[in-house]
C-alpha cells in the first residue's frame, strides 16, 4: 500500500476502535434495531452532504440502483444490526475479535470472485498472524471469565460473513461508480431498508432519551459510519477486499490502547506481543520483494 492508503488504513482504525463500546452503550437504553437506524440515518446524512458539496456525479441508471439496494443493506445494516444484536449478551471485548475473522473470510471469498485478490501463501500466513495476534492481545480479558452467548456469538461472526462477501462483490460491480458517491449510496439505501424493516421488526422501537445514548449514535452515524464507510470502500477499490477488511486487526489494538492511556488499564505482555503479531502480519500482507517490484526488462 502506499503512504495514502496506509493513512486512510489507520485513521479508520482509530475511528472504529471504539465503535464496540457506543454500540455497548446504546443497547443499553434503545435495541438493536432502533440503534442501528439512527445510525445508518446520520451516516447517510454525513455522505450525502459530503457528496453534494463535492458535487459527485450520482449514477443515474436503475441497474446501478438495484445494485446497491441489496449492497448497501447487506454491508452495512445488516452486519451493524447482528453485532449491535449479538452485543446484548455479550462483551465488546469478544465481539472485537469474532469481528476480526472478516479478513479470513474475504480473502477466502475474493480467490473464487476476483481476478486480482487471489489466496496466496503469503496473505494467507498473515492473516493467521494476525488472527492469533488478536487473540493473545484479548486472551488476558477472555480469561477473566467474560459471560458470552453462544448465539451472540454467532450473529457476530454471521456479520463478518456479511461484510466479506459485500466488500468482494461491492468491489466486483461497483467499480464505474464515483468514490464518495459509492459510499453515500451504500448508507442511503442502508437507512431506508432500516426505517423500513425496524419499525415493523421491533417492537417497541424506541427513541433514545439519554444523552449518552445520542452521543453514542452521533459518533456512530457520523463518523463511524458517514466517514468511515468513505474510507473503507476508497480503500476495497484502491487495494483490494483483503487489504482493506485487514482494518479490523486494528479494532482491538485500539481498544486496549485507548483502555491503557484513558482508563489506567496496566500494560500487559499480552498488549506487547499481540499488537507485534498484528504489526507482523500486516506486514507480511503487504510485503513486496525486489523481484515483484522491479519492471521487467
Amino acid at each position: 500500500m502506499k503512504p495514502k492508503h496506509w493513512l486512510v488504513f489507520i485513521t479508520l482504525g482509530a475511528i472504529w476502535s471504539s465503535s464496540f463500546l457506543w454500540i455497548k452503550i446504546g443497547v443499553q437504553e434503545i435495541g438493536p434495531m432502533a440503534l442501528t437506524a439512527f445510525r445508518m440515518l446520520f451516516g447517510a446524512v454525513t455522505a450525502v452532504a459530503i457528496g453534494v458539496y463535492q458535487k459527485v456525479e450520482w449514477p443515474r441508471d436503475l441497474k446501478t440502483w438495484l445494485i446497491f439496494a441489496v449492497l448497501g443493506p447487506a454491508s452495512l445494516a445488516v452486519p451493524i444490526f447482528f453485532i449491535s444484536w449479538g452485543e446484548q449478551t455479550i462483551d465488546s471485548a469478544v465481539a472485537s475479535i469474532l469481528n476480526a475473522t472478516t479478513p479470513l473470510f474475504t480473502i477466502f471469498i475474493a480467490h473464487f470472485v476476483l481476478q486480482d485478490d487471489k489466496m496466496t501463501v503469503q496473505k494467507t500466513l498473515g492473516l493467521l498472524i494476525g488472527f492469533v495476534g488478536t487473540v493473545v492481545l484479548l486472551s488476558e480479558d477472555l480469561a477473566v471469565g467474560a459471560q458470552s452467548s453462544v448465539i451472540g456469538q454467532a450473529a457476530v461472526i454471521l456479520a463478518s460473513i456479511f461484510y466479506a462477501g459485500s466488500a468482494v462483490f461491492g468491489r466486483k460491480f461497483t467499480q464505474h461508480v464515483e468514490g464518495t458517491a459509492r459510499g453515500a449510496m451504500l448508507l442511503l439505501t442502508s437507512a431506508i431498508f432500516m426505517w423500513i424493516v425496524g419499525p415493523l421488526a421491533e417492537k417497541p422501537f424506541e427513541f433514545p432519551s439519554l444523552p449518552l445514548t445520542w452521543i453514542a449514535i452521533l459518533w456512530l452515524g457520523i463518523l463511524g459510519s458517514g466517514l468511515a464507510v468513505l474510507m473503507l470502500w476508497y480503500l476495497i477499490h484502491e487495494v483490494g477486499p483483503t487489504r482493506a477488511t485487514l482494518v479490523t486487526y486494528l479494532f482491538p489494538v485500539g481498544g486496549v490502547i485507548l483502555g491503557v492511556l484513558f482508563l489506567n488499564e496496566h500494560l500487559s505482555w499480552q498488549l506487547l506481543a499481540g499488537s507485534l503479531l498484528i504489526i507482523l502480519s500486516l506486514v507480511v500482507v503487504n510485503w513486496k520483494s525486489t523481484k515483484q517490484v522491479q519492471p521487467a526488462k
